[in-house]
This record gives C-alpha cells, structure tokens and sequence, in this order.
C-alpha cells in the first residue's frame, strides 16, 4: 500500500520516515518529494509497505503524529491522474 506524508519539515529525510513507519512493519520505498529547481523539500513524501494491514494500521497511527515539530498529514495515496497534470493549450491547435 501507497502512503501520503504530509506537512513534513524540510529537515525530514528518507531515513527518518523510514524509521517511524517501520514501527509498524516492513517498509519496501520512503521518498521525499523534492522541487526540481532548488533541491529543497516540498513538504510532503510517501511510504510504500507490502502489508495493507500494516500499512492501515501505521496511517491511523501516524496521522496527526509530531515529527520534527510538525503534526503529520496521513493518508493512502490516491493515485495520480494525467487530467490534474493538464494545463495549456495541448498540441494542434491553430489560431
């Protein structure tokens, strides 16, 4: 199961979220979600675990949670859509 992590302090690295969720079970992927440009966080991350119980049961208890002076935003992630990624005029069109 895909975890979302929000609200994380730019301080938070793969490592530390690695470590508060394997509290909770096996951990396959930590990623901190950096912009392109400046290489700073951008304040939200995900965690893979192979055990949808265990992934359930570190989201109700990591949600809310403080990390590093920040409560934890939580969730399974929702999977990604091209639509949200849209914007612009797309390919052919003539004016």
């Amino acid at each position: 199961m895909n975890i979302y992590v929000g609200n994380l302090p730019n301080t938070v690295n793969e490592n530390d979220l690695r470590e508060s969720f394997q509290a909770f079970g096996q951990v396959d992927k930590t990623a901190v979600i950096k912009d392109k440009f400046s290489g700073e966080s951008r304040g939200f991350g995900f965690v893979e675990m192979p055990s949808r119980e265990e992934a359930t049961k570190a989201v109700s208890m990591m949600n809310g949670k403080d990390l590093k002076g920040r409560a934890l935003k939580v969730n399974e992630a929702k999977p990604r859509t091209d639509s949200s990624r849209s914007g612009g005029f797309g390919g052919n069109r003539r004016y």
